[in-house]
């Protein structure tokens, strides 16, 4: 079972360390949103009086690489469905759970290291400097996401069978997710509807974790926030677990 675990966990990083263009293009995407919105958003931000805009857009940006980044890999098990590798690996006496597992830990993973080297550079470029325990606070928000966008790129993957349907569906469901986050604005004095819409997405609860670890401006209680993270990611495990097991060799 571990053997299972961790060589489909190590095959997800040893994918992402070969495929050099994935790499570059993980890292790159970030720092786009971030110079972007922040060049633009940042001289209205400042004169509103809510400070520096680069220092509370940059949770935000580490928040949308673990989403796109951990989702899109869905399209990795449609492709490996396509092509064998899924029908060669539940053939085998393994049950399907620790598959799963092991993929979406790979996933988690691979999204987790991309977040810890984005995470260093915008904090480096904001000049904020949080202490090891704010630090590990804001890793075990990030790890919670990864884990719950993981399991949720393999509900698309598993029951998806068109990759041109695949990365449509996805860009239809991730774009109002990342806006609707409190990524890019701050909720506070948004209307009814545009905050109920955001305390519904659970990735408002991860980048406004994030946000209050790394820079001390959070909205929410963070131990609210790690709940309902928790809560979330074992909800969409389970459903993971359903979609995969449906999967026919």
């Amino acid at each position: 079972m571990i053997d299972v675990i961790y060589n489909l966990w190590l095959r997800q990083i040893r994918s992402f360390l070969r495929a050099r263009g994935r790499l570059i293009s993980a890292l790159a995407q970030p720092f786009l949103f971030l110079v972007a919105l922040g060049l633009g958003f940042a001289p209205v931000f400042r004169k509103a009086g809510e400070g520096d805009y680069f220092t509370f857009l940059a949770p935000g940006v580490v928040g949308a690489g673990i989403l796109f980044n951990t989702v899109y890999s869905g399209a990795d098990l449609l492709w490996d469905r396509q092509f064998g590798f899924i029908k060669e690996t539940l053939v085998s006496p393994v049950s399907r759970h620790w598959i799963l597992l092991g993929r979406a830990l790979g996933v988690a993973s691979v999204a987790l290291i991309q977040a810890i080297i984005v995470s260093v550079i915008c904090l480096t470029l904001a000049g904020v400097l949080p202490s090891p325990a704010h630090l590990a606070l804001a890793l075990a928000f990030a790890l919670l996401l990864a884990l719950l966008f993981a399991f949720f790129g393999s509900v698309l993957g598993s029951v998806m069978s068109d990759a041109q349907s695949f990365s449509q569906t996805v860009n239809f469901i991730l774009t109002p997710l990342f806006y609707l986050s409190g990524a890019v604005f701050p909720l506070e004095g948004q209307s009814r509807l545009i905050r109920g819409l955001a305390f519904s997405n659970p990735l408002t609860y991860g980048i406004d974790g994030m946000r209050g670890a790394l820079t001390g401006h959070a909205m929410l209680d963070p131990l609210l926030s790690l709940s309902v993270l928790g809560v979330t990611t074992l909800l969409m495990a389970l459903a993971a677990q359903i979609a995969f097991s449906r999967i026919r060799p």
